[in-house]
């Protein structure tokens, strides 16, 4: 999770530096329904890639895609309260509050068994 953070956080620097530039981005592609299919397959691929690197680290088939996929998770809602906040705070805190609760929630065991 951390290498996958590390990932994240990066992108994040380019996301803030364009931070206008990505609100209009985003809104257009609120506004229409295949730029939204497309960034979901664009999303994909990324958790892809994320996989591959860890895999390429030594990282297992099954622990290298939970973390890609986590990672993606977070970065969709971290992205989703930076994009409707108004940019504020940043990106960066956002992500860093996401894999935290993420990390505190699967520690205390958050979906129960019946």
């Amino acid at each position: 999770m951390e290498a996958t953070a590390a990932a994240l956080d990066a992108a994040a620097g380019v996301f803030e530096e364009r931070g206008g530039l990505v609100l209009q981005r985003q809104g257009v592609i609120e506004a229409n329904a295949e730029l939204r299919e497309r960034e979901l397959i664009k999303l994909a691929s990324l958790s892809e890639s994320l996989a591959d690197a860890l895999r390429e680290r030594g990282v297992d088939e099954l622990a290298a895609r939970l973390a890609a996929e986590a990672a993606i998770a977070v970065l969709k809602v971290a992205f989703r309260r930076w994009v409707d906040g108004s940019r504020r705070p940043r990106l960066r805190q956002l992500l860093d509050e996401c894999f935290e609760e993420l990390r505190t929630e699967s520690a205390r065991g958050a979906v129960s068994t019946p």
